[in-house]
């Protein structure tokens, strides 16, 4: 009898352990799982929380999109216009400055487009001659235009050089001007 009660007792300690051991397999899966989900959370947690705030000043953020767009403007020609176009745009608004300011225009040229840092830079060499304030002049009223034209070279000649130079009256400049302006690529 005693090997009868230690073969039902084997018996009965099987079945309960093939009873358990799924138990105990899926008890360890959950857990497993558990534990990677409760780690993804604290390494994401940081990240939600600054999409949240993100999300939160939306409003806030789409009027500094539209402020920095308005002040791209002020530096850049758009998009919608080509190359010449912009080049003649912005050659024709250098002839107005300088007439204004009392140069005589002697020859304008918008030279190749070349890119420039996500931008297409647009070159413009300008020859113009007069005296000493007109080039000062032009050059005060250049800071304030928009979009900007960006001044790259300058180059002042006394017309006739230093020998020819009467100390009466006011000398007459060559100058050369090298210029740039910035338009959004496409």
């Amino acid at each position: 009898m005693n090997r009868q009660a230690l073969r039902r007792g084997a018996i009965v300690a099987l079945t309960i352990a093939i009873v358990l051991l799924p138990l105990l397999w899926g008890g360890m899966y959950v857990w497993q799982k558990h534990t990677w989900v409760r780690d993804n959370l604290a390494r994401i947690e940081p990240r939600h929380a600054r999409l949240l705030g993100l999300e939160a000043q939306g409003s806030d953020l789409t009027g500094m999109l539209e402020r920095a767009q308005a002040m791209r403007a002020q530096y850049v020609y758009p998009a919608t216009q080509d190359d010449a176009q912009t080049g003649n745009l912005a050659q024709q608004k250098l002839r107005g400055i300088f007439a204004s300011a009392g140069l005589q225009v002697i020859s304008s040229q918008a030279l190749p487009t070349k890119e420039s840092k996500g931008f297409d830079r647009i070159p413009l060499s300008v020859r113009a001659e007069g005296d000493m304030l007109a080039v000062q002049s032009a050059l005060a009223v250049l800071s304030s235009q928009q979009p900007a034209i960006f001044l790259n070279e300058l180059n002042i000649q006394l017309v006739g050089g230093l020998n020819q130079a009467n100390t009466r009256v006011t000398p007459k400049l060559a100058v050369q001007f090298n210029f740039s302006v910035l338009r959004e690529r496409t």
